[in-house]
């Protein structure tokens, strides 16, 4: 016996219910296309803000540290000579001896470089970028104390000095307490080192991290022909380039 089987009418080509089924066959590709494309981009474009945010977090990051180890070298220098001026107030006899052990230089040559802390409080972008409060609070927080440090310990002490050679006489080496200034130092120093490591918990960031992104731009500047030594001595270059400029302006008559 043979049998066969016929297919419904309902479903022969030419159809009603055939050609509603293509419809929504190709109705449904077609969203599944849109989905993919879409969905697809979406990925990319979060990919790409998250490493953007990662960039900016590191940068600014980074930007804290070499702050921080500025004030570090800051902060050895003015231990140093608050315990040279109390040396000199219990034997003043050793001033001649000891005021030339005193070196401020690191302080006296004190720049914090401000491009970040610029890009980071102008732009509108870098804060979308970023995109928490909480780390954009810290890392304002930072440069205000930076700001402050500047003010008080830069500024202030350099104006002091300048008025009291304390290698000149022991008048001049007691008329400016390194003490307060030390304490400041260090206080300000605490300060801001508690801001940057908040700023690494919030955005999850580790010191292998930070150490992995230096290396990055070290190979990134070697890339480009800038190697890190050059682009420092140009910078002194260029420093002491300005400072005989001013020299020479003000004793030019």
């Amino acid at each position: 016996m043979n049998i066969k089987l016929h297919t419904p009418s309902t479903l022969k080509a030419g159809s009603g219910l055939t050609s509603a089924k293509q419809f929504f066959l190709s109705l449904l590709a077609t969203s599944i296309s849109i989905v993919l494309t879409f969905g697809t981009a979406a990925i990319i474009d979060h990919h790409k803000k998250a490493a953007a945010k990662k960039e900016m977090v590191m940068i600014i990051i980074s930007d804290m540290d070499k702050t921080l180890e500025l004030i570090e070298k800051a902060d050895t220098a003015l231990r140093q000579t608050m315990r040279i001026q109390q040396d000199i107030a219990m034997r003043p006899e050793s001033f001649d001896s000891l005021r030339f052990v005193i070196s401020l230089s690191d302080l006296m040559e004190m720049e914090f470089p401000e491009t970040t802390e610029r890009i980071f409080s102008t732009s509108i972008e870098t804060f979308n970028t970023i995109g928490d409060v909480n780390f954009v609070n810290e890392v304002t927080s930072f440069y205000m104390a930076r700001h402050k440090y500047k003010e008080v310990l830069s500024d202030e002490l350099f104006e002091e000095l300048k008025i009291y050679p304390i290698a000149q006489s022991l008048k001049y080496m007691f008329s400016i307490s390194f003490p307060y200034y030390a304490f400041y130092n260090r206080e300000l120093l605490k300060q801001m080192a508690q801001h940057r490591n908040e700023c690494m918990r919030i955005m999850k960031v580790s010191q292998k991290d930070l150490s992995e992104f230096g290396k990055q731009q070290t190979r990134k500047n070697a890339d480009q022909g800038l190697d890190p030594a050059d682009v420092e001595m140009a910078a002194e270059f260029s420093k002491a380039e300005t400072l005989i400029d001013q020299a020479r302006e003000k004793y030019k008559d």
